[in-house]
């Protein structure tokens, strides 16, 4: 098992190292020039000639690649366009917002879709299950942005209930958390209800029904 994990984690070097070359080569092909962007309105040609060789951008594209692997492998990620602060301080502080919204997600998923699964299978062939289905195929369906964007239209911008963006309370962590969780939420309710039906039908869930035991 350690030997796997190794070889997985030892495979991801080569991904990683293919994506950010990918990446880069798309942005240095798209149209536009960081330089202007970070000169703003009004600049000389004269500063955006100086901005551009401060950052490396008139050398070639596999010497600009090189530069930024090496000062990202020594810790140094640059600095942002907009705000001109480290981006690596800002990765961190952003990190944690995401890591909560992946947990609160995936809690809401498990939470909710097993429980679901549980009540539809037990309760086949019921209002209760057909509901459960429903809502089931409506959250595979449905793509995570467009639940989110209905949700922030309804209960954020229609009732107010809730804020539309922003982050540090519940409040702003519930509609993104509800928006990530449906399709995971449905796909589970789904799976635990097959895989109980499945369960179910066995001989030993009978024979142990023919011996008195209790339904739960």
């Amino acid at each position: 098992m350690g030997t796997y994990l190794v070889r997985r984690l030892l495979s991801l070097i080569p991904v990683v190292f293919g994506i950010s070359f990918i990446v880069l080569l798309v942005m240095h092909l798209i149209p536009g020039d960081p330089a202007v962007v970070i000169a703003g309105m009004g600049a000389t040609g004269e500063d955006i000639e100086t901005i551009r060789r401060q950052l490396g951008l008139d050398r070639p594209f596999l010497v600009q690649y090189v530069i930024w692997l090496r000062n990202v492998l020594a810790g140094d990620w640059g600095r942002s366009i907009v705000s001109r602060d480290p981006v690596l301080p800002l990765l961190v502080f952003r990190m944690q917002f995401t890591a909560l919204l992946a947990a609160a997600g995936i809690v809401l998923a498990v939470g909710v879709g097993v429980p679901l699964g549980i009540l539809a299978a037990t309760r086949r062939n019921t209002v209760l299950d057909y509901g459960t289905t429903i809502v089931a195929l409506l959250g595979i369906s449905m793509p995570i942005f467009w639940i989110g964007l209905l949700l922030q239209l309804y209960f954020a911008v229609r009732l107010g209930w809730l804020p539309t963006s922003g982050a540090g309370t519940w409040r702003h962590l519930l509609l993104p958390a509800v928006a990530i969780a449906g399709n995971s939420l449905a796909i589970l309710t789904r799976m635990t209800r097959a895989s109980l039906l499945e369960v179910l039908r066995q001989d030993y869930v009978r024979t142990a029904h023919s011996k008195g035991c209790a339904e739960h």
